[in-house]
């Protein structure tokens, strides 16, 4: 760890002696901790070495970048990398053949009965962070299948093979075992969970033992069910395509269904068998805004996807070079703007299929940036910055003008803007998941940052499945935010955003990461890393990084705190003093990079580089 800071100490000091005459990162005889991947055919990186492994697999049985990303969705969820098979799916896929970006939306709803009032009457201020009321409907089987349907090329059958393999039995690792262990006083208080998790009962460690060979009977049996059919519609004649979304009717229709929504509700949930029949995956128009002439994609406003759009925006306004990188200047500059496009995400975003009708024109406008950015003051940091009115900016007036003045506390001294810095902020915080990033020679590329159902998970019944905690994302007030409240059939605005970028009308990068309110302040971190700094992808990948608190939560008491900064444990001590001077209460961590996953597509050669950061278990391999 001592080599580790000297290093950090030494991409610092360097960055500050080459302030404002220009980054040359890759003359460096050493820049990183883990080396870059390099391809020609393929790429496949995600959360976890068995599961980036699962899509070699499949790339090496013919299979495309889409088939590839499933198969490692599969895998992830069945190693429950912070996420299993009840939770949501969210992606975005470049198609060569159209030359288009598609997202797809694959997150669950809120069951029927979860209004504002079931929650108050039970003396809650916001839906329950874990159990089954904290459930929407699964979103990643459809999510999965959906995609292998309409893109890949594959059977939903080789597809799920590895996934199989490891409910059948894997040695689980470290981090998951002990997130069992950590987790099984609430693993406890549900029977299905409890046979699932907890296979030492009464011993002194009731988890398994990291390496142990974890058996998931139960989800075998369910995607056994699956895949049989599929292989009964191809019996029957059905297309590749039709055989799969048969699968799909099962799960959402048939007998996996009458079985989900049964233990759901045995154990308190509200999911039921129509409320399941009713959902359906949406292939979606994604959200794009232009950086110094490259296309950044986002998915809509049911996630925070469009805030990193926004500061984008804003920070177009400024010359980020010539402030060096991790200036102080440049650290206040990027945390301002933040601020203020995450004041607007947390009014203003929300299920687009729910009225009102949120102003994402008027958001993403670049005139609306350049009005905002005019707030930005550059001596000290402002704690009472707030959402602003983007409706003059599509010709309408604000129906909220009232909310909006009166928005947060009345006191920037109240708990819920000064939350204290403790661990059980920060987990709910930076709460992790996984991403998935995948990249084929025929040209489709696929980035997907799925979650939900993460231990300590409520099984539903005997389908050997988790279900979500997304519930927790909503509001009941709708002060706090009109277009998040929740009601039936709609999606809470959930932080997960993967994303794409183009230039000179190609695929450049393909990026995410996992960790709650943290993904998009570090992708944009990481996005300006390559464009402004030229960073190969590993660098971008590992370089310290910072972070806000003056955000609320996405997660659990929805906190926020007012200057809240985190910096990278090497930060000089200058750099340190500078910001506690202009009202920024710091803390530290030893890594700040990640987890980020990414591909960069270097057309000057033809191949793929692959990133991943040293900030976890997230691994790739190319070919």
């Amino acid at each position: 760890m001592k080599q580790f800071r000297l290093l950090l100490t030494g991409f610092v000091l360097f960055f500050s002696l080459v302030e404002g005459r220009g980054q040359a990162f890759n003359n460096l005889p050493v820049t990183t901790q883990k080396p870059p991947l390099h391809g020609k055919h393929w790429m496949a990186i995600t959360g976890k070495p068995l599961a980036a492994t699962a899509g070699a697999m499949t790339f090496t049985k013919g299979g495309n970048a889409i088939d590839a990303a499933c198969a490692m969705l599969a895998a992830t969820c069945t190693m429950w990398d912070v996420l299993s098979w009840g939770g949501e799916t969210q992606a975005l896929i470049y198609n060569p053949k159209t030359k288009k970006v598609i997202a797809i939306n694959a997150h669950g709803v809120a069951p029927t009965g979860a209004t504002p009032e079931f929650f108050t009457n039970k003396g809650m201020k916001y839906p329950p962070e874990y159990g089954p009321l904290a459930a929407v409907t699964p979103g990643t089987p459809g999510g999965l299948m959906t995609m292998l349907a309409e893109y890949g090329t594959m059977s939903l059958k080789d597809v799920l093979a590895p996934a199989m393999q490891m409910a059948a039995g894997y040695p689980i690792e470290a981090q998951t075992a002990n997130s069992i262990e950590k987790g099984k006083d609430l693993i406890k208080q549900w029977p299905y969970s409890k046979k699932v998790f907890l296979p030492h009962l009464g011993a002194s460690r009731e988890a398994p033992d990291a390496g142990e060979i974890f058996v998931q009977k139960d989800l075998l049996a369910t995607l056994t069910k699956l895949v049989n059919a599929e292989q009964q519609a191809l019996a029957k004649g059905k297309s590749r395509k039709d055989a799969i979304y048969a699968a799909n009717d099962l799960f959402y229709k048939g007998e996996i269904a009458k079985e989900f929504s049964r233990g759901c509700r045995e154990q308190g949930g509200l999911i039921t068998e129509e409320d399941l029949a009713n959902w359906k995956v949406k292939i979606e128009e994604p959200m794009m805004t232009t950086y110094r002439g490259i296309e950044v994609y986002k998915l809509q406003q049911w996630t925070q996807g469009p805030a990193m759009l926004q500061a984008l925006n804003i920070l177009e306004n400024f010359d980020l070079k010539s402030m060096g990188y991790n200036s102080t200047r440049y650290i206040h500059t990027l945390y301002q703007a933040m601020n203020l496009a995450f004041a607007d995400r947390d009014f203003y975003y929300g299920d687009p299929a729910f009225a009102p009708e949120e102003p994402m024109k008027g958001l993403l406008s670049k005139e609306y940036a350049k009005e905002r950015s005019k707030l930005i003051k550059f001596d000290m940091n402002d704690p009472k910055i707030g959402p602003g009115d983007p409706y003059p900016f599509e010709g309408k007036a604000n129906p909220y003008l009232d909310m909006l003045k009166n928005w947060g506390s009345a006191s920037l001294n109240a708990p819920k803007n000064n939350a204290t810095l403790d661990e059980k902020f920060q987990e709910s915080f930076t709460a992790g998941t996984t991403s998935i990033e995948a990249a084929d020679e025929e040209g489709w590329v696929v980035s997907v940052t799925p979650s939900g159902g993460w231990v300590p998970a409520c099984i539903a019944g005997n389908t050997g499945i988790g279900m979500s905690q997304r519930m927790q994302a909503f509001v009941l007030d709708p002060k706090e935010n009109p277009y998040n409240v929740v009601a039936p059939g709609k999606r809470p605005r959930v932080t997960l955003t993967p994303s794409l970028a183009l230039k000179n009308g190609k695929p450049y990068l393909a990026f995410a990461k996992q960790a709650g309110d943290e993904q998009d302040q570090l992708l944009l971190q990481f996005f300006l890393n390559m464009v402004e700094f030229d960073m190969t992808v590993q660098e971008s990948c590992e370089a310290p990084s910072f972070k806000t608190q003056q955000m609320y939560s996405s997660f659990g008491k929805h906190e926020r705190i007012n200057g809240g900064l985190t910096l990278n444990e090497a930060m000089p001590a200058w750099t340190r003093k500078e910001l506690g001077r202009m009202g920024y209460k710091i803390n530290y961590q030893e890594r700040t990079s990640g987890p980020i996953n990414a591909i960069y597509f270097d057309w000057t050669h033809n191949s793929f580089w692959g990133g991943s950061s040293n900030h976890g278990e997230d691994y790739g391999i190319g070919w």
